[in-house]
């Protein structure tokens, strides 16, 4: 739908630009419409000349397309910007390097001393104690 209304604009606007360069000069221009002339609508004479009512024609539909693709034509979360947007966050060399801070030292705490008056475990076996961290 969007593109048949960009398809349309454009084609309008190319008939409005060709009726408005094909036009004869009327003469005044700007300052022509502060100098009292009284049978002038918009700055163009009044007249049944073919080229002037398709030049206002071909702005009339102008403006009626631009306002009705503005109405119809869905404005939904699914555009083009907000695409480009997440593609840009979620690539990876598009993102600001972060700052890690160093890993904490791990420190184990040293086993408790047996007291002397506790057997060894059944089996005989003796598990040595860690080596203290330097």
């Amino acid at each position: 739908m969007a593109m048949l209304f960009l398809v349309l604009i454009i084609i309008t606007c190319a008939v409005l630009a060709f009726f408005v360069l094909i036009q004869n000069p009327k003469g005044g221009g700007l300052a022509g419409s502060f100098g009292g002339y009284g049978n002038q609508m918009m700055g163009a004479k009044q007249s049944t000349d073919v080229v002037e009512k398709g030049t206002w024609v071909a702005a009339s539909v102008l403006l009626a397309l631009t306002l009705l693709s503005f109405i119809l034509i869905p404005h939904g979360g699914n555009n083009l910007n907000e695409k480009l947007r997440s593609q840009k966050v979620n690539t990876p060399g598009m993102q600001a390097p972060q700052q890690q801070a160093p890993p904490a030292p791990v420190q184990q705490a040293a086993p408790a001393p047996a007291p002397a008056n506790q057997e060894a475990p059944a089996g005989g076996q003796t598990t040595p104690a860690p080596a203290p961290n330097k």
